[in-house]
């Protein structure tokens, strides 16, 4: 495991219950982490751990929320948040400075710093930054998770896609923010390029993350879920 790496990704939905449903269904999780501290968002939400990965949904129970913005941005359900684990804080806030990002949350625990970014500053989708202590630790997926690193099951995220308006634009200043090299042909490489991130144009469309790759034990093919497409790769159980 190299960081920069994507530790979880958040998905907008209208419905949580049904969601979380489909999500059981087609990629064979199931007992999700409920964060009773998305509540000052206007939120709920479930996490489920996919291998070393993470996915959430997370939907609004009051009116005003960004979540709920992000609906009506997209008509529905959509690709919302990206959470990357990068290393040394002090860094990262340097960087981001430099960079002229405002970060727009910014909370300490003694395991994790987690800095979430202005949206017009990066693009294309929420963007969060967590350093944690253990790295390989992540508190947003459950106590069991909180300042430890326990071996994770098989599988994981391996990329995504986000459609924005200005991909070259965009996958550079993603590069930038993450603290990786100037992207080739629109895509970041991270984890020892063992996950991939593609930007391509939205036509129009608002910015979002429209596809994930996913590496999990006994499940393949494409499926949609909340107006994400999830391409499954069937590892068989293998670590």
């Amino acid at each position: 495991m190299t960081l920069p790496r994507i530790r979880q990704v958040v998905l907008a939905a209208g419905d949580l219950p049904a969601v979380t449903e489909v999500i059981e269904r087609e990629l064979g999780v199931e007992d999700p982490f409920r964060d009773e501290g998305v509540g000052h968002f206007g939120l709920h939400n479930a996490v489920y751990s996919l291998g070393q990965s993470f996915l959430e949904v997370v939907s609004p129970v009051r009116a005003d929320t960004a979540v709920g913005r992000q609906l009506e941005r997209c008509g529905g359900d959509a690709g919302y948040m990206v959470m990357f684990e990068v290393d040394d804080a002090q860094a990262t806030r340097r960087r981001l400075e430099s960079l002229g990002v405002r970060i727009v949350w910014d909370t300490t625990h003694p395991d994790i710093v987690d800095l979430h970014l202005h949206p017009k500053d990066v693009g294309g989708a929420l963007v969060a930054l967590d350093i944690t202590e253990p790295v390989g630790s992540w508190r947003w997926g459950g106590p069991e998770w909180t300042a430890l690193a326990p071996d994770p099951s098989p599988g994981g995220v391996r990329g995504l896609t986000v459609a924005v308006a200005e991909p070259d634009k965009v996958a550079r200043r993603w590069a930038e923010v993450v603290g990786l090299d100037t992207p080739d042909d629109n895509a970041l490489r991270l984890d020892a390029a063992s996950q991939l991130i593609r930007f391509v144009d939205s036509d129009g469309g608002a910015d979002r993350f429209v596809s994930v790759e996913v590496d999990l034990p006994g499940r393949s093919g494409a499926v949609e879920i909340a107006g994400v497409t999830f391409n499954r790769t069937d590892i068989g159980g293998q670590a």
